[in-house]
């Protein structure tokens, strides 16, 4: 599909969404500000999305026009090429960040943000959730990436999600024991986007609760960077950890242009203000192959990696020699 036939396809698709309430639509938008790495080149269409009858609405003309989408969330495991992304980006917002609760059940909204849902949960009373209060993405993108961490993920309280299927245009609900969840793992294809999360937590204590939320909140500072940047790159190899692995090998504060290995953590890249992107994977290239060289391990990245050229992608995302992804 050329270049000139890609820009007609998304303008057809903007005029048939235009005016529809709960839509906001623009062409050629930049990736930086939408991403926390804060790079990253332009997004052909961004659609902004506020309730879920523009959703359906929005999903039923994107499986007509036959295009490429990126689900964006929060931005938090997303790198795009500076050279963009030609094709639909979907930010949902509204109605679609609610979340409700009845008895131990936590329905959420693809767009709610994992830290403001984990705290809800405390505060009707219930645990097992408590972990994503130090998770800066949405609920989509956690199941998506089945996220996790202080010995829990989403795979512990999914029951199911509400899923649309951008290539049919149909939405249907899928209960979690079809998701193929594993570690940092799902089975959902790029044309899938998640609409809701149904969970079921245990009866806790909600001053017991917010002592845990507090504890990892601090654990999370003491350890991690801030600025702009995506979390963990790499998944940790069996019985080690790449951060581990990074520093051993002497990497912390090693730099590719823009990008930096950040000297807090070994397993963060940190881009500079009005950084490049391609310095972002150019930098995790490297960081592999060292670590393949001097560990003979090989690491495996798992961030969203949008726009590159496959063969980039493939040497950070590529499976090990027992066929296992790391």
């Amino acid at each position: 599909m050329t270049g000139d036939h890609v820009s007609s396809v998304l303008d057809a698709l903007a005029d048939a969404l235009a005016g529809i309430d709960g839509i906001d639509i623009e062409r050629n938008a930049p990736a930086g500000p939408l991403c926390t790495y804060r790079v990253g080149g332009p997004i052909g269409l961004l659609l902004r999305i506020t309730t879920e009858a523009a959703l359906h609405t929005a999903v039923s003309a994107i499986a007509e026009h036959k295009v490429s989408t990126l689900p964006i969330g929060k931005g938090s495991n997303l790198l795009v090429a500076d050279a963009g992304f030609a094709g639909v980006g979907l930010l949902l917002d509204g109605e679609l960040t609610d979340t409700t609760i009845t008895g131990t059940i936590l329905v959420a909204g693809a767009a709610a943000s994992l830290p403001i849902v984990a705290r809800a949960s405390v505060t009707a009373g219930l645990s097992g959730f408590e972990w994503a209060v130090g998770v800066p993405g949405t609920i989509g993108g956690a199941v998506r990436m089945n996220a996790g961490g202080h010995g829990s993920d989403m795979d512990a309280s999914l029951v199911a999600i509400e899923l649309a299927d951008l290539r049919s245009g149909t939405i249907s609900t899928v209960p979690a024991h079809d998701l193929d969840l594993s570690y940092r793992h799902s089975r959902l294809q790029p044309w899938e986007l998640v609409v809701s999360a149904t969970l079921q937590l245990d009866p806790g204590n909600a001053d017991v609760g917010a002592a845990t939320l507090k504890e990892i909140v601090r654990w999370r500072r003491e350890h991690q960077p801030g600025g702009a940047n995506a979390g963990s790159v790499f998944t940790n190899p069996p019985d080690d950890s790449a951060g581990r692995l990074i520093d051993v090998a002497g990497m912390k504060g090693h730099r590719v242009g823009s990008a930096e290995v950040s000297p807090k953590h070994a397993n963060f890249i940190q881009a500079d203000p009005d950084g490049s992107a391609d310095d972002v994977l150019a930098l995790m290239i490297e960081i592999v192959d060292r670590i393949d060289e001097t560990h003979g391990v090989r690491l495996h990245a798992e961030t969203r990696l949008i726009g590159f050229p496959e063969a980039d992608v493939e040497r950070v995302q590529a499976t090990d020699s027992h066929g296992d992804e790391r």
